[in-house]
């Protein structure tokens, strides 16, 4: 299975976006609003400068709480791992874990076109297995 199958078939394809200056608590209200749990960090919605997921904010509100008035790019991750629409499902995996990640942007032709978390891939796999399953039990139960 490819990433782009997965990306189909998400209920929402759109990518939340924030940018590098706004500030951590205007990155707070986004997360919320959109009920995610990291948004990619962009200039324009399209180029990829970093990303943000609310355990950044986590990890720095522990060290110092006046980081709600700080930048975005003081807390946001610069060196972002990211994949293509035609990349494999079972090599994202190994990304996700190996590196511990769990938001990955898609990316085609250095533009941001959508993003993928560890729950759509788990969604993904458990509809993988279910579907596995019903095949098996149909065979098993033919007359």
């Amino acid at each position: 299975m490819k990433i782009q199958d997965v990306i189909r078939g998400k209920a929402s394809q759109a990518v939340v976006t924030i940018d590098p200056g706004a500030t951590v608590r205007e990155l707070v209200a986004l997360l919320a609003e959109h009920n995610v749990g990291a948004l990619v960090v962009s200039e324009d919605g399209e180029r990829v400068a970093g990303i943000v997921s609310e355990r950044d904010v986590v990890r720095r509100l522990h060290e110092d709480t006046a980081v709600l008035d700080s930048p975005v790019s003081s807390i946001m991750t610069v060196d972002v791992r990211t994949c293509a629409g035609d990349d494999g499902l079972t090599d994202l995996m190994h990304t996700m874990t190996e590196h511990r990640i769990r938001h990955v942007p898609v990316v085609a032709d250095g533009r941001l076109t959508g993003i993928i978390s560890i729950g759509d891939v788990v969604k993904n796999r458990i509809g993988e297995l279910e579907f596995e399953r019903d095949q098996l039990d149909h065979y098993v139960h033919q007359t």
